[in-house]
C-alpha cells in the first residue's frame, strides 16, 4: 500500500535502477559509430568523463549528508537565490529539450522492425502517443515508474553483455582485435570524446533530486548514486571495448547499428531486430526515469516558492501530476515543432543542450561545496575532489562545443523574467498585520 504522503516509495533497487535507467538511454547504442574515428583517445575520454562524473557523485553525497533538500538547496546556501534558481530552471528545461531526445530515437529503433512507424507524420504522433503513456504511468506513483524503471533496466543491459560475450569468446578463440583509427591525441579531441561520453553519464544525481520518494534516504541514496554510476560505467567501457574489438574503426563509423553488427555471429540475421527492440526499451525506459525526475524538480522549485504553487499541488499519494504533465505538454510542443526535421537532426540538438544544460548544474555544485566547505565540515577529501569536479564541469563546456554552450546560456538567461515575476509576485501581497489586542476589562 502506497504511503499517503508518497515518502519513501522506492528502495535501493528502484533507487538504482532510477539512476541506470537515465544513464543508459539509447544514445549509447550510436555512440560507438561517433567515437569511433578517435581512436583510442575515445577510451581516455571514457575514463576522464567517469572520474568527473565520480567526483561530481562523491561531492553530491557528501553535500545530501549534510543539507537536507537537494542541488537547490545547496547553491542558495552558496550563492543565493537567484542562482540556485536560474541553475536548476537551466536544468529544468534541459529535462523538457531532452524528452524528445530520448523519445524520438526509441521510435526510430522500432521503425527498423515496422517500417511504417518511421513514416513523416506518423513518427511525431507515435513519439507524442509514447510521451504520454509515461505521463500517464508515472502520474499513478513513483512505485508504478519505479517498478517500469526496474524492469527496463535490467532489460537494457542484456544487449551491452551479449556483445561482451562475443568478443570474450572470439577473444578465447585466439581471434586478433578489427584494425582501429591511428588518430592521434590532442587535447581537442580528448575534450570532443569526453563530452559525447558524458552525453552518455548524464542522470547519476537523479537520486539526489527524488529524496521525497526514496526509503532511507540518507542511506539510499549514497549507495545508489555510487553503485548506479560505478555499474553504468563498467558497462559502457566493457561494451564500447567489444564492439571496437569485434569491428573496424571504418565499420563501426559507417555502421546505424553497430551493436548489431558486432553480436551477428550469436544472434545471426535476427541481430538487428533484437538490438532495435532492446534500444528502444533503453530509451522508453531513460524516457519514464526522466519524466518521474523532472516532476520532482518542478515539485521542489515550487515548494521552495520560485515556481507558482500551482506547480506543487500533488495527489494524495504525493504525485506531482501537474509538473509532468507539463513536462509531457513541452516535450509534445517541441516534437510538434520540429516534425519536419530528422530525427537524427533532432536527437543532435536536443542532446547538446541538454547536456550544456546539466553541466550548469554540476558547475553549481562543485562550486557550492567548495564555499560551503568551512561551514560544513566535511571530510578532508571534500575541497580537492570539489575542485576537480568543477574544472571537469568547466572543461565539458568547451567540448561541447560554442554553439550548444550560447543555447545553454540563452536557456540559462531565460530564467531571469521568471524569477523577476515571481519575485515582484510576492512584493504585491500585501503585508496585513495583526490588530492589537484590547485589554481585558
Amino acid at each position: 500500500m502506497a504511503s499517503v504522503s508518497g515518502k519513501g516509495q522506492l528502495g535501493l533497487p528502484m533507487a538504482t535502477a532510477l539512476i541506470v535507467g537515465n544513464m543508459i538511454g539509447a544514445g549509447i547504442f550510436l555512440l560507438p559509430s561517433q567515437l569511433a574515428s578517435y581512436g583510442r583517445t575515445a577510451f581516455y575520454g571514457w575514463l576522464v568523463t567517469i572520474g568527473g562524473v565520480l567526483c561530481l557523485a562523491l561531492v553530491l553525497i557528501a553535500l545530501s549528508r549534510r543539507i537536507p533538500g537537494g542541488p537547490f538547496v545547496y547553491v542558495e546556501r552558496a550563492f543565493g537565490p537567484l542562482v540556485a534558481f536560474l541553475i536548476m530552471w537551466s536544468y529544468l528545461v534541459g529535462i523538457w529539450t531532452g524528452l524528445p531526445a530520448i523519445a524520438m530515437p526509441g521510435v526510430s529503433y522500432l521503425s527498423l522492425i515496422e517500417p511504417v512507424l518511421g513514416r513523416p507524420l506518423i513518427a511525431p504522433c507515435f513519439t507524442v502517443a509514447l510521451i504520454w503513456v509515461f505521463v500517464a504511468i508515472n502520474a499513478r506513483g513513483a512505485r508504478s515508474g519505479g517498478m517500469v524503471q526496474l524492469v527496463t533496466s535490467v532489460l537494457k543491459v542484456i544487449p551491452l553483455i551479449a556483445v561482451a560475450l562475443v568478443a570474450a569468446a572470439s577473444f578465447g578463440g585466439g581471434d586478433r582485435a578489427a584494425q582501429q583509427s591511428d588518430a592521434l591525441f590532442s587535447g581537442g579531441s580528448l575534450a570532443g570524446a569526453a563530452a559525447l561520453a558524458l552525453f552518455s553519464m548524464l542522470g547519476f544525481e537523479c537520486a539526489t533530486l527524488s529524496t521525497d520518494k526514496i526509503r532511507n534516504p540518507e542511506r539510499t541514496v549514497p549507495l545508489a548514486t555510487i553503485t548506479g554510476a560505478v555499474l553504468t560505467g563498467f558497462i559502457y567501457i566493457a561494451a564500447y571495448a567489444s564492439v571496437l574489438f569485434l569491428l573496424s574503426a571504418s565499420r563501426t563509423a559507417a555502421s546505424p547499428a553497430p551493436f548489431a553488427e558486432a553480436i551477428a555471429p550469436l544472434l545471426g540475421h535476427n541481430a538487428s531486430d533484437a538490438v532495435a527492440l532492446f534500444a528502444a526499451i533503453s530509451a522508453f525506459g531513460c524516457l519514464n526515469g526522466w519524466l518521474l525526475v523532472g516532476g520532482e524538480v518542478t515539485l521542489t522549485m515550487a515548494r521552495d516558492g520560485v515556481l507558482p504553487a500551482w506547480f506543487g499541488k500533488t495527489t494524495r499519494i504525493g504525485t506531482p501530476v501537474r509538473a509532468q504533465v507539463i513536462a509531457g505538454a513541452a516535450a509534445t510542443l517541441l516534437v510538434l515543432a520540429n516534425y519536419s526535421k530528422s530525427m537524427a537532426g533532432l536527437f543532435t540538438f536536443a542532446a547538446l543542450v541538454t547536456t550544456v544544460s546539466e553541466l550548469f548544474l554540476y558547475a553549481g555544485i562543485a562550486a557550492a561545496a567548495i564555499m560551503l566547505s568551512r561551514s560544513l565540515r566535511g571530510p578532508a577529501w571534500l575541497v580537492p575532489v570539489a575542485v576537480v569536479a568543477l574544472v571537469f564541469s568547466l572543461w565539458a563546456f568547451y567540448g561541447a562545443g560554442t554553439e550548444p554552450s550560447l543555447w545553454g546560456l540563452a536557456l540559462f538567461a531565460s530564467g531571469l523574467p521568471v524569477y523577476w515575476l515571481m519575485r515582484r509576485g510576492e512584493r504585491s501581497i500585501p503585508v496585513v498585520e495583526a490588530s492589537p489586542v484590547a485589554p481585558p476589562v
